[in-house]
């Protein structure tokens, strides 16, 4: 069975497809919020089609990448996407606008002025796999600013991938498994400990933490089964 790292970089996501159209109890439709126009970000755009799915729902969408030839990728799928007409806007709302950049995703100054209202926070960022990507020492500040990035009112929707991989394997993407969201989110910004198999030390509950994020459900996709979906708030 595929995981979502096997996909095909211009295929749509099934996950988040299903969870935004299936689950509004989870994540309310772009046009029930309150903001005028909710804004959504999408760290380490790898897959388009990501970004085109959250436009034609509302959103205007902030695409990060870390490299230029993502925004390449992103024009040429962008191009035979509305040449097929595919995401077309649904609902009464137009499809959002969509900002595609190219930047660092822990500078604290590359969003401003962005999101919604100009405010630097979103109403949804949906983290594809992202986490994967950054070792483990990098973890903790991935939370922190996921943390800051999200609005009071806000969700953050994780595909987490790849569930499957042996923890102990070194290199990216790196095995997860949602221990260890919770571990980061529910101490944003605090460092966490693993055994020598890439397993998380067990601790002893701390206090909760003022900027914790909690996790309001998670999923196994019908139609990515090898994954797991996470949603949080605030």
């Amino acid at each position: 069975m595929a995981t979502a790292a096997d996909r095909r970089d211009d295929e749509p996501l099934d996950a988040l497809a299903d969870l935004l159209s299936q689950r509004a109890d989870l994540v309310p439709p772009a046009q029930h919020l309150d903001a005028v126009r909710p804004t959504a970000l999408v760290p380490s755009c790898t897959r388009v089609h990501d970004v085109l799915l959250l436009s034609s729902l509302g959103y205007n969408v902030v695409a990060l990448a870390a490299d230029p030839g993502a925004l390449r990728q992103a024009e040429e799928t962008t191009a035979k996407a509305s040449a097929d007409k595919r995401f077309a806007p649904t609902g009464a709302w137009e499809s959002g606008n969509i900002n595609w950049l190219v930047g660092d995703f822990f500078s604290e100054d590359e969003l401003k002025g962005l999101g919604t209202a100009g405010s630097g926070t979103f109403d949804l960022i949906y983290d594809n796999a992202f986490l994967s990507t950054i070792p483990p020492n990098l973890r903790p500040r991935w939370a922190s600013r996921m943390a800051q990035l999200l609005r009071p009112s806000g969700r953050l929707v994780c595909l987490e991938s790849p569930s499957r991989k042996p923890l102990s394997e070194q290199g990216a993407p790196w095995g997860l498994r949602p221990e260890i969201y919770e571990a980061l989110l529910s101490a944003p910004g605090k460092d966490v400990a693993y055994n020598s198999d890439g397993s998380l030390v067990e601790t002893t509950a701390a206090k909760p933490d003022a900027n914790a994020l909690h996790r309001l459900s998670i999923i196994r996709p019908q139609r990515t089964p090898g994954d797991f979906i996470s949603v949080w708030a605030p």
